[in-house]
């Protein structure tokens, strides 16, 4: 049986990512691609990231594949969509299998069947992909699918959505092997790293799911659990890393990668028994470090660590279930700090109830906590979240489900489209502005630093004077929309003025989920814009 497993992104088509350029191979299907391996299936990855469409057409029509498995994400979903549709427009396709997985199916299941799935999986896919393959060898291509559990398909004679019962999450992830990384060229993603950056990365995962409860993020795949691979057998495959591909560092892709400080101690006296030391970048929680935790990430390699602050209102964090406080986050990121380790922060504006004064908060909490980077989203509603169900007096319908993603879902402010756009420059702007002069107060001044000071304190005002003008942005945008529409030229399905906006250029890595690479639970509600703090 021949099995060829993809996942839809194409850099090509996507102009952002193009400019941030830090792509991660797609590690959900290469440790699904292991998996079946390890069981007998033989299986072809073809990794789209560097490919082109017709590339990838091509590539169906010649192998002709018994089973395509793609992995489905919201940033992918019009890519896997087309696929499916060249896939069904085919005749040399006929008999082939389409089964998606990934966050993106979970909440859309009748959807993704309707538009030429056989099966969706839901959660954790290698257990039930090894299931279904082994199903339809033994029985073709009308083999039932019944008692597969984890699994959504249409019932041949009615048509009806078969659902059936949840597949249990994989007791421990030391049963999987490390992702068969050797499917795919690395080569391209190491070289737009270092082409770009200078130095380049490889994506890895020790854990999968989150138990917090962050009411923006999706938990589509791994729910609420908290699971995690042994120390010995993550500090393994980073050898492997490090003999085969000699990467200048690693993006742990774990939502809260210092959640238990025993695990993060016996990895670090692992790493150096081996006396193995590759630096790394990770995210995590302020209520996940202290002087211990962050003294481990500096002896085991950690250059840089991501700190979740969102907001530096606490009204707001409290609104989004944060469970941890802003001074939490500005304590340890200057923690960090202080032990050599550049410090990231994720901000997140226009969350339902925020006011000019929660922004001013945050401004405020990023000058004392002074990260070295921060990124800043404007938040939307992800189906399947707590956000999504508290928003849905708020939420806009985006059009066609087939044409839009959860992104085109703008929440209804009372602002102008154009209000967070100016408050995102102010945030940078202000934040910007002190750095700068507190620099020229220690002695770093001369002409370009001054005349630096005086644009960003211009944009700043600026900003913030079109932030206070924009009743008047508001009437103007809703006095267009009827124009609009009496004219008969239609009024869209959701509005431009109401809407928080696309936000941003690109996304930092929790990424790891955009690309495959370990989450599926990370970046729900997320569009991040890189802004980079210093100088």
């Amino acid at each position: 049986m021949k099995v060829l497993l993809t996942h839809g992104y194409f850099l090509a088509d996507d102009p952002k990512e193009q400019r941030i350029m830090k792509p991660y191979a797609p590690l959900g299907i290469l440790y699904l691609a292991a998996y079946l391996e390890q069981r007998g299936t033989p299986v072809e990855v073809f990794d789209t990231t560097f490919a082109s469409r017709p590339a990838l057409e091509r590539r169906l029509l010649e192998a002709r594949p018994d089973v395509v498995g793609i992995y489905t994400n919201l940033m992918t979903k019009m890519g896997v969509l087309a696929i499916v549709r060249f896939i069904r427009s085919r005749p040399e396709l006929v008999h082939t299998r389409v089964v998606l997985g990934g966050p993106e199916v979970t909440h859309h299941v009748d959807r993704f069947l309707q538009h030429g799935a056989d099966v969706v999986v839901i959660g954790e896919g290698e257990e039930t992909m090894h299931a279904l393959v082994g199903a339809w060898r033994e029985g073709g291509v009308s083999a039932p699918l019944g008692d597969i559990p984890g699994v959504a398909f249409r019932d041949p004679a009615t048509g009806a959505t078969v659902r059936t019962a949840p597949r249990a999450l994989l007791k421990s992830l030391d049963e999987l092997p490390m992702p068969k990384r050797d499917a795919v060229d690395l080569q391209p993603y190491l070289d737009a790293w270092r082409t770009r950056h200078g130095s380049n990365a490889v994506s890895v995962s020790t854990m999968r799911g989150c138990p917090y409860s962050c009411r923006w993020c999706s938990r589509a795949v791994y729910g609420g659990s908290y699971r995690r691979r042994s120390p010995k057998l993550v500090a393994d495959e980073i050898q492997l890393i490090v003999d085969r591909y000699h990467p200048d560092s690693l993006w742990f892709v774990d939502d809260v990668f210092t959640i238990n400080h025993s695990w993060l101690a016996a990895l670090t006296d692992e790493l150096a028994r081996r006396d193995l030391r590759v630096p790394y970048e990770c995210i995590t929680r302020a209520d996940r470090l202290n002087e211990r935790a962050v003294g481990l990430l500096q002896k085991s390699g950690c250059f840089r660590v991501w700190i979740g602050a969102e907001s530096g209102s606490q009204k707001i964090l409290d609104a989004m279930d944060r469970r941890v406080t802003v001074h939490q986050v500005r304590d340890m990121i200057q923690l960090a700090k202080k032990h050599g380790i550049e410090t990231g922060t994720f901000i997140m504006l226009g969350y339902p109830g925020e006011t000019e004064a929660d922004i001013e908060a945050t401004i405020e909490h990023l000058k004392a906590a002074d990260p070295d980077q921060f990124t800043i989203t404007v938040s939307y509603p992800i189906k399947g979240t707590p956000l999504y169900d508290d928003a849905v007096e708020l939420r806009t319908d985006p059009g066609p489900w087939e044409t839009t993603t959860d992104r085109d879902i703008k929440l209804k402010h009372p602002h102008s489209s154009l209000y967070y756009w100016f408050a995102t420059t102010r945030v940078v702007s202000e934040v910007r502005h002190h750095k700068l002069v507190r620099a020229n107060g220690n002695g770093h001044g001369g002409a370009r630093p001054a005349l630096a000071v005086v644009r960003a304190r211009a944009k700043a005002l600026m900003a913030r004077a079109a932030m206070r003008i924009d009743p008047a942005l508001r009437a103007l945008e809703d006095r267009a929309r009827v124009l609009v529409g009496a004219s008969g030229a239609g009024s869209g399905s959701g509005g431009g003025g109401r809407g928080t906006g696309g936000g941003g250029a690109g996304v930092i890595g929790s990424d790891g989920a955009r690309l495959g690479g370990g989450g599926g639970n990370g970046g729900g509600g997320r569009l991040p814009v890189i802004a980079h703090t210093g100088s």
